[in-house]
């Protein structure tokens, strides 16, 4: 399957770091795909989620839909890619947490996180070099069944002032700005990853806002 795919994608571009290499864009795609097949069907939902949150230069989209269209015949293997996508960077290293971001939005797009899919996320975390505890940070900062999301995602806990979480909103703002993203090493073809969080963080303190003054409201009834 790997030579099938890099037969289509990027061939003769010249060397570049690994975050930004062939491989590892090859890697996201195929992890993506593959996950979006563990439940049985790769919804449109779950093709939607990763073009908004996994960027692809316009002129390889064909490219990469037959990449995706190779590795989604199957969940088989998907180890091995995230085997490979680790190898490119430390255990642990926040290009391989944002990916895991990433890859939650996608599970999450058709629905409720089903067990085949937590077993998938999980074997891919640890293989990333994640802790457990990192990895149930992230599902609970999607999955709307487990913990306060909101309060996941802005990192506060459920009876924070509201003063005290909208500082923390901004501060989680500017700190994930894309232009930090792009600083830190994020790879250009998950730059997006970068702005969905941005789109998380707002939609988080709405949330978390509404949650408050429904509280107050219910208290003073």
């Amino acid at each position: 399957m790997a030579d099938r795919i890099t037969v289509f994608l990027w061939t003769n571009r010249p060397a570049t770091p690994p975050e930004r290499s062939v491989a590892f864009t090859i890697a996201v795609i195929a992890l993506g795909a593959k996950l979006a097949k563990v439940d049985g069907t790769v919804e449109r939902s779950e093709v939607a989620a990763f073009r908004r949150v996994f960027i692809i230069p316009r002129s390889e989209e064909k490219n990469a839909a037959r990449v995706f269209d190779l590795a989604r015949k199957d969940v088989a293997g998907f180890d091995a890619w995230a085997h490979k996508m680790a190898s490119m960077f430390q255990p642990g290293d926040p290009v391989l947490l944002d990916v895991m971001e990433g890859l939650f939005v996608i599970a999450v797009a058709d629905g409720a996180l089903q067990p085949a899919e937590i077993m998938f996320l999980d074997e891919v975390g640890r293989i990333f070099g994640l802790a457990p505890a990192q990895i149930a940070a992230i599902r609970r900062r999607h999955d709307k069944g487990a913990g306060c999301p909101p309060c996941e995602v802005l990192g506060v806990a459920p009876d924070t002032p509201l003063p005290e979480v909208k500082r923390r909103w901004r501060q989680l703002l500017r700190e994930n700005h894309p232009d930090h993203a792009i600083g830190r090493g994020l790879p250009p073809e998950a730059i997006r990853l970068a702005e969905a969080k941005t789109r998380r963080l707002n939609e988080a303190w709405d949330s978390y806002r509404s949650l408050y003054r429904g509280n107050l409201q219910a208290g003073a009834a």
